[in-house]
C-alpha cells in the first residue's frame, strides 16, 4: 500500500466494525508471499463482500507490524470490531483458507444464537429451538447453531440430536461433545426391556431413566452402583454413561466434581 494513502487506524481498524478485514503481511523479497497474495483475492471474492482484504507491505510500515508482533510472513490476520479474530502465518492451499475464514467471520446469525442460547438457559426450550432451526434453514454450515441445537433436543429427540452431531464431524472444538453425545444418544435410546437379565439391571434400568430426566445426580449415584456390583453389565454401559455425562456437563460442573472422584475409586 502506499505510505501516502495507508492509514492502518482508518483502513483496518475503523473499517473492521462495519466489515471484517483481511490483513496480508507480506514483502517484496518474499516468494511464499506473492504465491499467497492471488489465492487471498481468489478466496475473498468467493465471500460476497462480506469481508475486504487488505495488503500491507512490511517493510513500508514497521511499525505498524511490530505493533503486531510479525516475526515471519506472510502472515494474514482478520480484524473484526477493531481486534484480530483469528489468524494464520504460511502460504496455506486455497481450500484450506477458505475453510478458516468461513470459520473465523463472525456469522449474521450471532444475535438470533445469543438469544436462542438465554431462551434456553431459561427454560424455553421451544422457542430456542425453533430459533435455531430457522438460522440452519438460512446456514446450514452454522457450527455453533448446531451444537446449541444438538444439546436443547438431546434427550427430548435423541435419535434427532444424534443425527445433527454428524456435522460437527473433524471439528477438533466440538470432538469431546460430540463424542459424549454419541455414548448419550445410545444410552437414550436402549429398551428397558432388551436389557440383559442381572442383578444389577432394575438399578441399571432405573439410572437410565433418571438420565432421560436429566437428573444427573440420581442417574450417576445409579451407575457407579452397577459398577461397584457388576462393572462390565451391558458392555461397560455404566462406565461409558458416567464419562459421557462428565463430558457433556464439563469436568468443572459441579455434578461432574460431586461424582468424578467416587466414580474413579469405584473403577478399581
Amino acid at each position: 500500500m502506499d505510505n501516502e494513502q495507508f492509514d492502518f487506524s482508518c483502513d483496518v481498524l475503523e473499517q473492521s466494525h462495519d466489515i471484517a478485514v483481511l490483513v496480508d503481511f507480506w514483502a517484496e523479497w518474499c516468494g511464499p508471499c506473492r504465491m499467497l497474495a492471488p489465492v487471498l483475492e481468489s478466496v475473498v471474492a468467493r465471500f460476497n463482500g462480506k469481508v475486504v482484504l487488505v495488503k500491507i507491505n512490511t517493510e513500508e510500515h514497521p511499525a505498524v507490524a511490530q505493533k503486531f508482533n510479525i516475526r515471519s510472513i506472510p502472515n494474514v490476520k482478520l480484524f473484526i470490531d477493531g481486534k484480530v479474530a483469528d489468524e494464520f502465518t504460511g502460504a496455506l492451499p486455497e481450500a484450506q483458507i477458505e475453510q478458516w475464514l468461513r470459520k473465523a467471520l463472525p456469522s449474521p446469525y450471532t444475535g438470533e444464537i445469543r438469544l436462542a442460547r438465554g431462551l434456553g438457559q431459561q427454560g424455553k426450550q421451544q422457542q430456542a429451538i425453533s430459533i435455531l432451526e430457522e438460522v440452519l434453514l438460512n446456514e446450514p454450515d452454522n457450527i455453533e447453531a448446531t451444537a446449541l441445537l444438538v444439546r436443547l433436543t438431546l434427550f427430548t429427540k435423541p435419535t434427532e440430536a444424534g443425527k445433527l452431531i454428524g456435522r460437527l464431524e473433524g471439528e477438533s472444538e466440538y470432538a469431546e461433545f460430540a463424542g459424549s453425545v454419541r455414548e448419550l444418544v445410545s444410552m437414550l435410546v436402549k429398551k428397558i426391556d432388551e436389557l440383559p437379565e442381572d442383578h444389577v439391571r432394575d438399578r441399571y434400568a432405573a439410572a437410565l431413566l433418571q438420565l432421560q430426566a436429566q437428573d444427573f445426580n440420581a442417574a450417576l449415584d445409579g451407575f457407579i452402583k452397577v459398577i461397584k456390583e457388576n462393572r462390565y453389565y451391558d458392555d461397560d454401559g455404566s462406565r461409558k454413561a458416567c464419562i459421557a455425562i462428565f463430558k457433556y456437563l464439563g469436568e468443572d460442573h459441579t455434578v461432574t466434581l460431586k461424582h468424578r472422584r467416587v466414580f474413579d475409586r469405584a473403577l478399581y
